[in-house]
């Protein structure tokens, strides 16, 4: 290889490297230079799209040619490419285009945001957008009635933030035929008053009524969702992401299947892919996605890789749909929801594991996660000893010793620190004060435990942002706190920042191409604003360049 034409070196004064080595056993996932993962350098070199060198200037410098771009950046952080374990990035798109409710933070606002909406819609139109979250105006969960007067000839559909409830109008429930005598289905609610009359609200695989009335979205918008949803992602240093797709429970398992084929493939094959995506699928679809990567292998290009298979075992703690051993404070008949049968989730996952695939698994209460770690326990010992890193999306309320089990079984944590923003006043109405201080975003007791923790958003329900996640997770103080929600939990920034590189990426088998700063890899990367560590996790800190294969993308 010709190393004297090196397209662009980098000249800084401090580098993040990262260069990490796992190794894997039955006790998970072991970084050796964990004290020491913080490596600095002052140059690095790129050509094509890959990381040359990296060290001194002179060791650099070696490397260039007569077109060598020297790019001085004056002293400010660079590091990895940030990767982001958890997003449903279409539906991020389509959301920037809709009715935007999220802050919303009285019932009149709420109203105004539709009433506004409407002005300019043709009559018979679907009204859609989604992001409320009720526990900003106190609690009280919106009902059809707030919204029919104004809304009378538009159909509404407005998902919560969590994805996992959702509100209709009455207009929507008469297309969708709900009445009083419908029964909730498995795995799901439909809210009713004292009456018994729908209120509006559908929870968990319940949406499906509603959702599968609504007209299919079109492949050109989904397409310009695509390039919206990666155009803000790179505004924010995110040049990876884990898109877990438009699967929610109740929604239909081909929607993923029609996105990478309709844009995904598309945009691959024009040239119009701006981050790489890890794509996984509905479980449901095991067997078809086993034969796609047995005749093309899990790398479609380098754009596109295929993650594996999802599924839920619950809902959302917001929804009042998590499953946990103990019943909500707020409803003590409840005990949330198991949205997929447990034999059902069993065999497919032990069928996916078996053809090779990666499998992961939504759970966010206690008993969810207990559920899932057993049953990938039995399926691990099924099928035999193998470089599996099955997944579970969330694990955010866990069980005393659950922590530990992630790391003993090789398990990797996928969690969403922003979510411990939003879930912070009302988990004190849901299950209490003690229970939340002791089981609830046990990011440090997970790392403690040797557990592979990724980072991700879990966008559009929370913000795309790594840089305040990694905030979040160093802090954790939520909105109007004055301390930390259990300080023991807080994180390093050295650990933070790899939750959302290199173990993002180990999480997904793609630590061989991204996640680190090293020789060989991608030149993925982001410049930040702040010429010090001390500043990174800092509001004042931001994105001010984005490159992807050593192309500068944002701005």
């Amino acid at each position: 290889m010709n190393i004297c034409s090196a397209s662009l070196i980098l000249l800084l004064s401090l580098l993040i490297s990262l260069y990490i080595h796992y190794t894997h056993n039955t006790s998970g996932w072991r970084d050796p230079l964990c004290d020491s993962s913080l490596l600095f350098a002052d140059s690095m070199a790129v050509r094509d799209g890959i990381i040359l060198r990296i060290g001194n200037y002179s060791f650099v410098k070696e490397v260039s040619g007569h077109r060598t771009k020297e790019l001085n950046l004056e002293g400010r952080v660079v590091v990895p490419g940030f990767i982001d374990s958890h997003v449903h990035l279409l539906v991020g798109g389509l959301q920037m285009t809709r009715v935007q409710v999220r802050g919303v933070k009285t019932k009149d606002d709420f109203i105004g945001k539709v009433k506004e909406a409407v002005k300019n819609m043709k009559e018979g139109t679907w009204l859609l957008g989604g992001g409320w979250n009720n526990d900003l105006w106190g609690g009280e969960l919106p009902s059809a009635s707030w919204i029919d007067d104004i809304t009378p000839h538009h159909p509404v559909w407005l998902s919560r933030m969590d994805g996992h409830m959702g509100l209709a109008n009455s207009l929507a429930l008469r297309i969708a035929g709900v009445t009083s005598d419908m029964q909730d289905p498995v795995g799901g609610t439909i809210s009713r008053n004292g009456d018994g009359e729908p209120t509006g609200l559908m929870i968990d695989s319940a949406m499906k009524v509603i959702v599968s009335c609504i007209p299919e979205v079109s492949v050109e918008e989904r397409r310009q969702a695509l390039d919206h949803a990666s155009r803000y992602a790179l505004s924010r240093g995110v040049t990876t992401v884990v898109d877990v797709g438009r699967y929610f429970p109740g929604a239909s398992v081909e929607h993923t299947w029609e996105d990478f084929s309709d844009v995904y493939k598309w945009a691959d094959l024009s040239g119009r892919m701006m981050i790489r995506v890890c794509l996984f699928f509905p479980m449901p679809t095991w067997s078809r996605l086993s034969d796609i990567v047995q005749k093309t292998c899990r790398r479609v290009s380098q754009w596109i890789s295929i993650g594996g298979v999802k599924a839920f075992a619950d809902g959302s703690l917001g929804s009042n749909s998590a499953l946990f051993h103990e019943p909500y404070a707020d409803e003590p008949w409840n005990l949330g929801l198991q949205v997929t049968d447990v034999e059902s989730l069993y065999n497919m996952t032990l069928q996916s594991d078996k053809s090779g695939l990666q499998v992961s698994i939504h759970a966010i209460g206690d008993k969810a996660n207990d559920l899932v770690l057993d049953m990938y326990k039995s399926v691990a010992s099924t099928n035999g000893k193998r470089d599996r890193r099955f997944r579970v999306e969330h694990a955010q309320h866990l069980t005393v010793g659950t922590a530990a089990k992630f790391g003993e079984q090789g398990i990797v944590a996928s969690v969403q620190p922003d979510h411990l923003l939003d879930d912070a006043d009302s988990a004190v109405k849901k299950i209490g004060l003690e229970r939340m201080q002791k089981g609830s975003y046990l990011f440090q007791s997970l790392l403690a435990g040797n557990a592979l923790v990724a980072f991700g958003s879990d966008w559009p329900v929370a913000d795309i942002n790594p840089l305040n996640s990694i905030k979040t997770a160093i802090t954790r103080i939520p909105p109007g706190w004055d301390k930390a929600w259990n300080s023991a939990e807080c994180m390093k920034l050295t650990d933070a920042l790899n939750a959302h590189t290199i173990s993002a990426a180990r999480a997904c088998f793609l630590d061989d191409d991204v996640g680190s700063l090293s020789a060989g890899k991608i030149a993925d990367f982001v410049i930040l604003t702040t010429r010090t560590w001390d500043h990174m996790a800092q509001e004042t800190t931001s994105v001010a360049a984005t490159y992807v294969g050593g192309v500068q993308a944002y701005p």
